[in-house]
């Protein structure tokens, strides 16, 4: 090959090396530039959502037990039969109605012995009176000596003490025939009869129970971590309690809160769980809490006026603290410090913000403080979107 045709080669070669690299990097250029946004740096789409202001309540959630303020469990005091069940069960009954008659008689032949021996010792206690009086007489006339007087004296206090006996007696036989009218000590519901007519009932026989379901009681415990927040609110008065059956998520009729309040704190926490004993007191009236139901309680321990809420999902929590970012006027992300001050549901109040500030919520992931974003949807307070600026 002469030198001409080397040369000639040798010129292609470069030739096309030129062209092929020209277009490599032409093809990358405007990649470059779109990502950039053609102009200036790049712009990040991005979710805002405006502050909303309401009345937070702070709560404590546990679960519960109902239980009824007082329940009597009704015992026969006298062996006997029964003669008469005067209710029936499920009943409602008032303080003092007659629920049971046993058979009586032999406790009304106890108070008619009680009787008679009271009548015969006080015609006794009358004949040493009429004699310590006649034996006075005498010994003043000097025809009686002192001794039988003193002696007729002690017969008298003996009487007398008999007497104080029988009255006594008298009493107690009259407790017992009381005892074979069982009645109602309080006004509630009766539960299960475990006898009936005929049935032989001794002192440890459980005839039923009555149970007061209004107002009732929910006992639960709270972490001792609570302790504190309990106890100050508490002292400020009435502490409000919400007690809720089912699943509490509303969508059972069931679920439906009862409104009541906080009724007692114990005096000691449990150092085994960490726990401490509280109960509320609910209205019952239309029995929506029943004994020995499993309930979910919910204790207000304090009332955030006029809060400001956002989504907890705006909330960043890193090492530089917890804040959110706001879109400024310039359409500039700007990192905003703000404390937690309550989590509920998806929402949390938050104190740093004024409430007119426009918090991001998406597209806060790679954002940088002064990075400019456009906003593509601000949701407003009622959850309403509205179109993006």
């Amino acid at each position: 090959m002469n030198q001409k045709t080397i040369a000639l080669v040798a010129t292609l070669v470069a030739v096309i090396g030129g062209a092929a690299w020209a277009v490599l990097h032409g093809a990358n250029e405007p990649a470059k530039t779109g990502a950039r946004g053609g102009v200036g740096p790049a712009v990040t789409v991005v979710s805002v959502v405006l502050p909303r202001r309401q009345d937070v309540p702070m709560l404590l959630q546990a679960h519960g037990t109902v239980t009824p303020v007082s329940s009597v469990d009704l015992r026969s005091q006298i062996t006997s039969t029964i003669r008469t069940v005067h209710i029936k069960e499920g009943q409602f009954v008032t303080a003092g109605q007659l629920m049971f008659s046993l058979d009586g008689r032999n406790e009304l032949a106890n108070l008619d012995r009680a009787r008679a021996q009271l009548a015969r010792d006080l015609a006794a206690l009358a004949d040493v009176e009429r004699q310590y009086r006649r034996s006075e007489e005498l010994v003043a006339q000097h025809f009686l000596a002192q001794s039988a007087l003193d002696t007729l004296h002690s017969q008298l206090d003996a009487a007398r003490s008999s007497l104080n006996a029988d009255q006594a007696a008298v009493r107690a036989a009259k407790v017992g025939v009381n005892y074979s009218a069982i009645v109602a000590p309080m006004a509630g519901r009766v539960g299960a009869i475990s006898v009936f007519p005929g049935s032989l009932v001794q002192l440890s026989t459980s005839l039923a129970t009555i149970t007061v379901l209004d107002p009732i009681d929910v006992a639960f415990t709270l972490p001792e971590s609570n302790l504190a927040d309990v106890l100050a609110a508490h002292k400020r008065g009435a502490v409000a309690v919400e007690a809720s059956t089912g699943a509490g998520t509303g969508t059972d009729a069931s679920a439906k809160p009862v409104s009541g309040t906080l009724s007692f704190i114990d005096n000691t926490v449990d150092p085994v769980t960490g726990t401490i004993r509280v109960k509320a007191r609910f209205g019952n009236r239309d029995s929506a809490l029943w004994p020995g139901q499993y309930v979910t309680a919910r204790v207000t321990v304090q009332m955030l006026a006029n809060a400001i809420v956002i989504p907890q999902a705006a909330i960043i929590i890193n090492t530089r603290g917890t804040f959110v970012y706001v879109v400024d006027d310039d359409q500039k992300a700007v990192p905003t410090p703000v404390t937690r001050l309550y989590g509920f549901g998806a929402d949390a109040a938050v104190s740093g913000l004024n409430g007119s500030e426009r918090v991001i919520t998406e597209g806060k992931q790679n954002l940088r403080p002064g990075d400019k974003v456009r906003v593509a949807a601000t949701v407003v307070a009622a959850g309403t979107p509205m179109k993006g600026q």
